[in-house]
C-alpha cells in the first residue's frame, strides 16, 4: 500500500514539492554560510518525494543552534514551502482520492517550517515511536 501512495504521491505532488526544496537547497548552497540549511533541504526534498512509511522525531542533541537556525530558515525558506504544501494540500483535497495526500501534505507544514533538530526515521525503526 505504501508503495501505491508514494506513486500517487510522486506523480501528484511530490515532485513539485521536492523540486521546490532542491532549488531552496541551491540557493542555500551558494550562500556559503547557509550550507547547513541546503543540506537539510536536500534531506527533506529525498522525505517530499517519497514521503510514506517514512517519519520525523525529533532530535535529542538538537540545542539552541537549531533554534536559531530554524527561525532563520522559517523567514527566508520555510514559510514559501509551507504555503507549497497548504496549496497542494487544499487541491489535492478536491479529489477523494486525493484526500489522503492531502492531510499528508498538510503534516509536512511542521517540518518545512523547521526542519533543523528533526531526523526522517523509517516507521518500523525503534525510535519512530518518540
Amino acid at each position: 500500500m505504501r508503495f501505491i501512495l508514494n506513486v500517487i504521491w510522486l506523480v501528484l505532488c511530490g515532485l513539485w514539492m521536492a523540486l521546490g526544496y532542491v532549488v531552496a537547497a541551491l540557493i542555500c548552497f551558494v550562500l556559503i554560510v547557509t550550507i547547513p540549511f541546503g543540506i537539510a533541504s536536500l534531506r527533506i526534498a529525498g522525505f517530499a518525494l517519497w514521503p510514506f512509511g517514512r517519519t520525523t522525531v525529533e532530535r535529542r542533541d538538537a540545542g539552541a543552534g537549531s533554534l536559531l537556525g530554524n527561525v532563520i530558515w522559517f523567514v527566508f525558506a520555510g514559510w514559501w514551502l509551507a504555503l507549497g504544501h497548504i496549496f497542494t494540500g487544499i487541491a489535492l483535497c478536491v479529489t477523494i482520492i486525493g484526500i489522503p495526500l492531502g492531510i499528508a501534505n498538510f503534516k509536512l507544514i511542521p517540518i518545512s517550517l523547521m526542519p533543523l533538530g528533526r531526523e526522517i526515521v523509517p516507521t518500523d525503526h525503534p525510535f519512530a515511536s518518540r
